[in-house]
């Protein structure tokens, strides 16, 4: 197929041989630098993508999809729950209720989030894909005034086996009420997250409901499981659209600030990022200033044999696309390879790394985990692109600009 004028010889100036080792050499830089952005780019998002999937599976092994509150869940909950659970958008659905607390053991004590839950419905609900985490509310189900600590606040109170502990409503703490505690028996650990390893304990509802009996701001409360984490405020507004006096919140906006300043952190990582991608293509802008002062006499020799300006524009403009394009897909290919395998890379790096270290588990950096988007990946490479685009525009129009008849003079 016949390639247009303009093509064809911005292809021939790019891909012909040089006799000018400066300007491929400018070409060179110019067209890694553009590689190295688009890398760099790929893999510092799929890192962080990893990371905030990460994350957030932590997040959700205490945290609900989906929290229904309202006056109605706390005198029948059976009914919301039956018709959350005829949709097939939603799992499982069981009833909660959370408040402040101290914990006391031989003289140690922590102030704790305790969640009065009902063991049965709440191994079904959760989202703790933890080893025996159903089994331990099974057992709590089956003991009375039994308790599961996160395994960080246990370890902080001593608590290394079974044990009694006391624990006091905050309430009735603040109001000196000490005939209010309770004696609970810890049935066993369990790994509630990061964020709630170090504060979080499990009690029975009906105790829960006991301890909190005084505190108004500890209400019933309704957890919902769904199958698409992602939509579940969607799923429950479609729900309980007809119930305005309840109140509905999703995971992510129980959590709002801790993934909103992970998303801001990613978008300004990004721009930052972006601006490698930049520099390649003040490279590109260089080199075709230097291409157009060298391409001169050629330049007006092509405007006397009738070339449009808008010829000699789409000539130079190709030329300088061409690196962009080989720069954009060389870091795509390497960003993505590198992201894939960023796991056993970095395991490879911490094993040389421990054996020159005197300490041979000193370092630990092969836990990390990416995640490719590529939707992402696809908006890299369309920005470099675009850039690169950008950068050939002012050479190209100094080139539109050329006076074949002064240059021609001198020649």
């Amino acid at each position: 197929m016949q390639k247009p004028f303009s093509v064809f010889v911005g292809l021939r100036y790019t891909l012909a041989r040089k006799q000018n080792f400066f300007l491929s050499f400018v070409s060179l830089i110019s067209m890694l630098g553009v590689s190295l952005g688009v890398m760099i780019l790929i893999v510092a998002l799929s890192v962080m993508n990893g990371s905030i999937d990460t994350l957030r599976a932590d997040a959700l092994k205490s945290v609900p999809h989906v929290t229904v509150a309202g006056s109605k869940v706390t005198t029948n909950w059976n009914e919301l729950a039956n018709i959350a659970l005829a949709s097939p958008s939603v799992i499982s659905a069981a009833p909660y209720l959370e408040g402040e607390a101290n914990i006391l053991y031989q003289g140690n004590n922590r102030f704790v989030s305790l969640r009065g839950v009902e063991g049965v419905l709440e191994a079904d609900v959760v989202d703790n894909p933890s080893f025996g985490y159903r089994d331990l509310l099974i057992a709590l189900s089956e003991t009375e005034n039994g308790i599961i600590l996160g395994a960080q606040l246990a370890g902080s109170l001593g608590i290394y086996n079974h044990a009694d502990i006391s624990v006091t409503a905050l309430g009735s703490l603040l109001a000196r009420n000490l005939a209010d505690t309770q004696g609970f028996t810890v049935v066993g650990y369990a790994d509630f997250g990061a964020y709630g390893n170090s504060d979080t304990g499990l009690v029975n509802l009906a105790q829960a409901q006991q301890l909190f009996a005084q505190n108004s701001a500890s209400q019933l409360q309704l957890r919902l499981r769904v199958d698409d984490v992602f939509n579940a405020k969607a799923i429950a507004e479609d729900l309980f659209g007809d119930y305005p006096d309840l109140s509905l919140q999703s995971w992510d906006e129980a959590q709002a600030s801790l993934f909103n300043a992970l998303r801001m952190e990613k978008v300004l990582t990004s721009f930052m990022l972006l601006m490698i991608v930049v520099v390649g293509a003040v490279n590109i802008v260089s080199t075709l200033v230097m291409v157009v002062a060298d391409k001169g006499a050629d330049v007006a020799i092509l405007r006397t044999m009738g070339a449009s300006r808008s010829t000699i524009m789409k000539i130079f403009v190709v030329q300088g696309l061409v690196a962009g394009f080989l720069g954009t897909l060389i870091g795509a290919i390497l960003g993505t390879l590198l992201a894939a395998n960023i796991t056993d890379i970095s395991l490879i790096l911490e094993r040389i790394i421990n054996s020159l270290a005197s300490d041979s588990n000193r370092y630990f950096i092969s836990h990390l985990q990416t995640q490719i988007e590529w939707g992402e990946v696809a908006l890299i490479c369309i920005a470099a692109l675009t850039i690169s685009f950008l950068a050939t525009l002012y050479p190209a129009y100094r080139a539109s600009k050329i006076q074949a008849a002064e240059v021609l003079r001198y020649e």
